[in-house]
């Protein structure tokens, strides 16, 4: 029998609500346990369904993939606009986003970039990741411009940083409750202030 939710998105959103879907149990499991019949039954849809939305697989995790890196661009334009026009910053601030915004989501860097997606040659995904390294490195480039290679290290580092808190926070090691992830994010964002500044 057909679930409430299932109901729910039989009429014209049911695209919307894979993308949701996939997005909560790749939080909840990774990408090497996601399937397309799992989320079909969190649905509560036929597991033919999907199939009606995305070909196979690896089309709806690059379709999730995509969706988070456009979210995730969006979350650090927005703290960088808020932090003010401290170039330093600015690019802590986008660090911090990108904690609340792989805590709050569950997905980050490890999908958008990650190994099993890069054979597939994603039109859609290649350009929201480009889209998203560039508003980054142009963080990094305007807080401590010193070349190419350098502006590359640094956001190494603080991506690295970002990604180190974000995980350590979703595998409760720095937080024991959903509402201190604020207080993990402006460690962060505090954290790659310091990096930065330090290394001026």
């Amino acid at each position: 029998m057909m679930g409430e939710e299932g109901r729910r998105y039989h009429h014209g959103d049911l695209r919307s609500a894979l993308l949701r879907t996939s997005a909560e149990l790749l939080a909840e499991n990774g990408p090497a346990d996601f399937s397309v019949a799992r989320v079909a039954r969190r649905l509560g849809v036929s597991t033919a369904a999907p199939y009606r939305h995305f070909r196979d697989r690896d089309t709806l995790l690059a379709a999730v993939a995509t969706q988070a890196a456009a979210d995730l661009a969006t979350a650090v334009r927005d703290a960088a606009d808020a932090a003010g026009p401290d170039p330093v910053d600015r690019l802590a601030s986008a660090a911090g986003a990108y904690v609340r915004h792989m805590t709050e989501r569950g997905v980050g860097f490890d999908l958008i970039y990650g190994r099993e997606l890069r054979t597939r040659r994603d039109a859609a995904l290649t350009e929201a990741g480009r889209e998203l390294m560039d508003l980054l490195l142009g963080l990094a480039r305007a807080a401590r411009p010193a070349g190419p290679v350098e502006d590359l290290a640094l956001l190494e580092q603080v991506v690295t940083l970002a990604h180190g808190f974000a995980t350590l926070d979703r595998e409760g090691f720095l937080s024991r409750a959903r509402h201190e992830t604020t207080a993990v994010a402006d460690r962060a964002t505090r954290a790659a202030a310091a990096l930065v500044r330090g290394g001026a």
